[in-house]
């Protein structure tokens, strides 16, 4: 079996420590090694997998990286950071795909896009979200930054016959990140501050019980919102890596149903955690993962009971601090 080697951008975000750590333990992925690209945070060297220290935004960089590989990965990515967006997410991902472009040994090229890229929780559709939806970004950096990165992989697609796969993913969960996506302390996990909503006072008070905060629409209707386990996602990049029906296709990948923030509440109250409705502006949307169920055999392992059963009982260790991967 010939050895191969997987380029991976973003290599020490929450996707890109799980993805090496699977790939590494698989039996079906022996031959394969690890280049990892570091920026802010490094990996440690092991003998399956080589550090390199750099950005995206550094052309000689990309091409040192590039060299040689028969995979990339591509996780690195800005959140709402208007002064670094487009040199990372345009630029960079632009000099990485015309170092793959140009590279003898390059099989496959995977980018992990976002449902930023079609509304999110923001933009309604009232059927459910395809792969054949227009793009439609909400306000701000980040969802304009995944509309560019797909557009361009795509027209590499049609200019050059390009080797790619999109797997377009929701808010990705690890560990105890649901439940603290509902905390109203100050230890919220990115997104949604409800402190924000309710109040420093009323949120202090809600903080001290436990509560969760359940997500409502201006109707008082229950949101359903869409998200994926980290470890859901890895295991379709890993089809993704060799699978011939993935060629130049993009994919939901998410859990079967998205979150119904009622049915999440009676699961809450059922473990006795107290729970409190906010109303907000996010309206529901269902992302339809139908067509990598059909055409990869992928099969989300996580539902909402098991993500909340995870997320709730884990217990972290003095040396597994909680991060936010990214600013935003």
């Amino acid at each position: 079996m010939s050895e191969r080697t997987v380029l991976v951008t973003g290599a020490t975000g929450k996707v890109g420590q799980t993805f090496i750590r699977r790939l590494l333990g698989s039996d079906e992925h022996r031959s394969y090694r690890v280049r990892a690209l570091c920026h802010n945070r490094v990996l440690e060297p092991t003998e399956r997998v080589e550090v390199l220290r750099g950005t995206i935004e550094d052309r000689a960089v990309v091409e040192d990286a590039v060299d040689g590989v028969t995979h990339v990965l591509h996780l690195a990515t800005v959140k709402e950071t208007p002064e670094t967006a487009i040199d990372v997410a345009v630029k960079g991902l632009y000099r990485l795909l015309e170092a793959c472009r140009a590279s003898a040994s390059l099989e496959r090229f995977i980018l992990i896009g976002g449902d930023a890229s079609v509304g999110h929780c923001v933009v309604p559709h009232g059927v459910p979200v395809t792969e054949d939806q227009r793009h439609t970004p909400y306000p701000g950096v980040y969802a304009l930054t995944k509309v560019l990165e797909e557009v361009m992989l795509e027209q590499y697609y049609t200019q050059y016959d390009f080797e790619g796969v999109c797997l377009r993913a929701p808010w990705i969960q690890e560990k105890d990140d649901f439940r603290y996506g509902t905390s109203f302390g100050e230890d919220v996990f990115g997104g949604i501050r409800w402190r924000d909503h309710v109040g420093a006072e009323r949120a202090d008070e809600y903080a001290s019980t436990g509560a969760a905060a359940l997500m409502y629409d201006v109707d008082d209707r229950p949101v359903l919102r869409n998200f994926v386990h980290v470890e859901d996602l890895v295991s379709a990049i890993l089809v993704a890596l060799e699978h011939p029906a993935a060629r130049q296709q993009t994919f939901n990948v998410c859990m079967d149903e998205p979150v119904d923030y009622g049915k999440l509440g009676a699961l809450l109250e059922s473990r006795g955690v107290p729970t409190v409705r906010v109303k907000t502006d996010f309206v529901s949307n269902w992302l339809d993962n139908s067509k990598a169920r059909f055409l990869l055999g992928w099969r989300p392992a996580y539902d909402l009971a098991r993500l909340v059963d995870d997320a709730w009982s884990y217990q972290r260790a003095p040396d597994d601090p909680r991060k936010v991967w990214y600013p935003g």
